[in-house]
């Protein structure tokens, strides 16, 4: 997706029934994001227009995207953190801005001891101090930020728990 989703904080939309041949599709594109309509076709017995219907009704809805993932500490990016921040006004405004960053790659509004939890993706140690400290602490609003340095990272994995039925 585009730069243009990239500063839009998701509205709440009413979930979508699926049924057992999408989960199945969603699960195989889990697993393989370039597997052919053929291929797909094959393994859950339609054709592959059917499928390919499918898998673009999928798309356009929103309920996936297909796209490669990155392991950050192969392309320079060594350093990553999560950054509890505590708010004073309304958090939806600040996770606005902080999507802006362009280091800030997830924003979660949340409730407990902070208001806004955020991952960063740097270089290094001076890249994520010039970070927090020139563009997260200054947006209007943030009060306060507890930094989490990651490590190492022991699970990474976007299948969702396989969708089952």
């Amino acid at each position: 997706m585009g730069d243009e989703n990239r500063t839009k904080i998701e509205e709440p939309r009413a979930p979508r029934a699926l049924d057992g041949t999408d989960r199945t599709l969603i699960t195989l594109l889990q697993e393989d994001g370039r597997a052919s309509f053929t291929a797909l076709a094959k393994a859950v017995g339609l054709s592959e227009g059917a499928v390919r219907q499918r898998v673009q009704r999928l798309l356009r809805e929103e309920m996936v995207q297909i796209v490669a993932v990155t392991s950050p500490e192969h392309v320079d990016l060594t350093r990553r953190a999560m950054v509890g921040i505590t708010v004073d006004g309304d958090a939806r405004e600040v996770a606005q801005q902080l999507a802006k960053v362009a280091d800030v790659h997830q924003i979660a509004l949340c409730s407990g001891r902070f208001d806004l939890l955020a991952e960063l993706l740097c270089r290094d140690d001076d890249h994520l101090l010039s970070v927090l400290g020139d563009e997260v602490r200054p947006i209007a609003g943030v009060v306060s930020t507890e930094l989490f340095v990651y490590l190492k990272l022991a699970k990474q994995d976007y299948s969702w728990g396989r969708l089952t039925a």
